[in-house]
């Protein structure tokens, strides 16, 4: 049975979140700010930790950068609650090392169903470096540096086969442009966070009826379609 730590200041809502996850079958405990939060991981660690960005004193994204920055709780998982109107957040907060996260208000069971999901995503290992992915009719052959689509070879850029790559060995993770540059920058050209958009664009048509495997994450980032969704 995962247990989760709701960390968010507004009591009706850590609450209900913490009801709704009972009702599915977690254990779950609450902690109304990020020092209330720290200071209960000390004595027990959760599975999963919901982590409002909003919280007094210390806000959730500071609290999400010591989770990561310590050795102890680097690899917690970790769902954020955000307002709508702070995208911003979100991206540092994906980039922080932050799992997934969800805008207020938002549907209970939605929440639990992202948290089932990055659950899922973190007990199934990621494919090894070479090892070939195969989806649907997308087939990537990272040793070729092939990609073939219902059979046939789609002529990639190096770019696009990379930035393909990286997206398909996480399926359901959450890349921001900047760590889509960060991780496929190579020596035939710089590639900018503006330019991924582009590059997108040129692989979605490439891939053609699997061009649906890329979703945006709007105001945020890319991610390759999970195989749940």
């Amino acid at each position: 049975m995962a247990h989760v730590l709701v960390v968010e200041d507004e009591p009706d809502i850590a609450e209900l979140v913490r009801y709704t996850l009972e009702q599915h079958g977690y254990t779950a405990a609450c902690a109304a700010s990020g020092e209330e939060a720290l200071a209960s991981l000390r004595t027990r660690l959760p599975d999963l930790i919901v982590l409002d960005l909003m919280l007094p004193g210390m806000d959730g994204l500071e609290v999400c950068r010591l989770l990561k920055h310590d050795a102890r709780t680097a690899n917690l998982p970790i769902v954020m609650l955000t307002a709508r109107d702070s995208e911003a957040d979100v991206v540092v907060g994906l980039e922080l090392g932050a799992d997934d996260y969800l805008t207020k208000p938002f549907s209970p069971r939605v929440l639990v169903a992202r948290i089932k999901a990055v659950l899922r995503r973190r007990q199934v290992p990621s494919p090894a470096e070479n090892e070939v992915i195969v989806r649907d009719q997308l087939v990537i052959h990272p040793g070729r540096h092939q990609v073939l689509v219902a059979g046939q070879v789609a002529a990639l850029t190096p770019t696009e086969f990379r930035i393909l790559h990286l997206l398909a060995r996480r399926p359901g993770w959450v890349f921001t442009r900047a760590q889509i540059v960060a991780r496929v920058q190579g020596e035939e050209a710089a590639v900018t966070e503006r330019a991924v958009d582009v590059h997108i664009v040129a692989l979605r048509r490439k891939l053609g009826p699997c061009a649906g495997l890329i979703e945006t994450i709007r105001g945020v980032g890319y991610r390759f379609k999970a195989p749940e969704d």
